[in-house]
């Protein structure tokens, strides 16, 4: 068996069992959190908190106007990388095609050319934050093992898709099975580390807003 072949087989099969339970387990893990009982005297309707919570998703996604020249560079990189990396997963036509073979549907891409420029403009993305991660006095106190093993994991596809696009190094089948290894590793430790924020941003916004609003407090 090549590592292609285990790849793209039972390496990833088993990647998406880790992923969908590691998933289902961090969610129920969060639902069983916030159903604790809370003893606050509710100072708004239900529907009024449903409503400043859905506003809070909106309003949180853009920093207050008080931080925005201290955060700009985080909030513009973060924006950029997060986009180019969706497109890039998402809109490569043989990634396309990749998922099409155990989803049994297909969608519309965007020109390779066009992919290969974004995915160029995310890693560079991604490289700056890391250099602005390591070298910021604040940021480098802060961060843990799991920012960097995050990092490492999220930008692993994107260096090896350029490998095999590129044809460096390695035969092209080898370099192809290291690629859709990068993506069951990030399958694997998605649920478990950082990435699951993807999961956990919008939920966390709105229960903040609500929670809030509950107690009359409007942020």
């Amino acid at each position: 068996m090549s590592l292609l072949d285990f790849a793209r087989g039972t390496a990833l099969q088993w990647s998406l069992y880790i992923f969908v339970v590691g998933i289902i387990w961090r969610i129920l893990g969060a639902a069983l959190v916030m159903r604790r009982k809370d003893m606050s005297r509710a100072r708004i309707s239900g529907a009024e908190r449903i409503k400043d919570g859905a506003i809070t998703v909106m309003t949180r996604s853009l920093p207050p106007q008080t931080f925005e020249e201290r955060v700009r560079f985080s909030h513009i990189t973060g924006y950029i990388w997060h986009i180019g990396y969706f497109l890039v997963v998402l809109f490569f036509v043989p990634h396309i095609l990749f998922f099409q073979s155990f989803l049994g549907f297909d969608w519309p891409g965007l020109p390779n050319p066009m992919i290969l420029v974004i995915g160029a403009i995310t890693l560079a993305t991604l490289v700056m934050l890391l250099v602005r991660r390591m070298t910021h006095p604040v940021l480098k106190l802060i961060s843990t093992a799991d920012d960097y093993i995050s990092w490492l994991i999220t930008a692993l596809p994107l260096i090896t898709g350029y490998m095999v696009v590129a044809r460096v190094g390695l035969p092209y089948e080898t370099l192809l099975g290291l690629h859709v290894m990068s993506f069951n590793l990030v399958l694997i430790w998605f649920p478990f580390g950082k990435l699951m924020h993807v999961f956990f941003i919008f939920p966390s916004r709105y229960n903040v807003g609500a929670i809030f609003a509950r107690r009359g407090v409007r942020i």
